[in-house]
């Protein structure tokens, strides 16, 4: 296990401006690319079996406007994400050991399948779920449905986006597990205070009917669960390693 030399102040700002140049370069060529698929990204969803039902009204000038810059940087994000990840491990690889470098590569792949995981589960189960729930309430009320594209992308945007980044959760307490912050035993007490905070996040993000609260609160309490599980793993790993290190230096 060996750690690479550790840098000077000026060495670390020179490395920080170096990755942040390469996160932003990507962002800006990723951004011209998602102004190109912008188009083609907006026929695709317009094509999907939420959207065929709604009239992609536009009740001001910048509507349409703003929805094709939105989608523009959704799609750069997209494909910056993962790359700022892999900067941010390269930076902070030379404080770490190889062990330790080779086991967090790892983060970057989970991080970004977990969010996409969780975008393609709130988009294509539970944002029509809502959709339907609100219809049936406006067809209740004899109200007539006449959609913008603002209203339609920004009620898509405020639900998806949250959930993929709630599915991030056995990530972070995997990092915070390996960083020392949080403990199996910790989490495992925090069990019924998690579950309240779980309960009440997925309500707060889907309408007030029983089965999309169900949908949505189910995976996030075995997200939990799962996060209980990797951090015990790593926690148990951690310890091992450790008890290894007392016992060289003891020898």
């Amino acid at each position: 296990m060996t750690q690479e030399p550790e840098l000077t102040l000026v060495e670390h700002l020179t490395e920080l401006r170096k990755r942040l140049i390469i996160v932003s370069i990507t962002f800006i060529l990723s951004l011209a690319a998602g102004f190109w698929f912008a188009p083609k990204t907006l026929t695709f969803l317009k094509k999907q079996p939420t959207a065929q039902h709604v009239e992609w009204n536009v009740f001001g000038y910048t509507d349409g406007l703003l929805i094709y810059v939105k989608c523009a940087l959704v799609l750069a994000i997209l494909v910056t994400l993962p790359i700022a990840m892999y900067q941010i491990w390269l930076f902070v690889k030379p404080g770490l050991l190889d062990k330790e470098a080779k086991g967090t590569i790892y983060f970057i792949p989970a991080s970004f399948f977990l969010f996409l995981t969780g975008i393609s589960f709130s988009y294509f189960i539970l944002f029509p779920l809502m959709l339907n729930f609100m219809s049936n309430i406006n067809d209740s009320i004899g109200a007539i449905e006449t959609y913008g594209m603002k209203q339609y992308f920004t009620f898509m945007f405020n639900l998806v986006i949250p959930v993929g980044i709630v599915f991030e959760l056995p990530v972070i307490i995997l990092f915070l597990t390996k960083l020392g912050i949080v403990t199996p035993d910790r989490l495992r007490k925090m069990r019924k205070i998690s579950y309240f905070i779980l309960v009440v996040i997925g309500v707060s993000i889907t309408p007030p009917d029983f089965i999309s609260d169900f949908i949505i609160v189910i995976p996030l309490l075995l997200l939990f669960e799962i996060s209980i599980l990797v951090s015990s793993w790593s926690y148990k790993k951690q310890i091992a390693r450790q008890a290894i290190l007392e016992q060289e230096l003891d020898d």
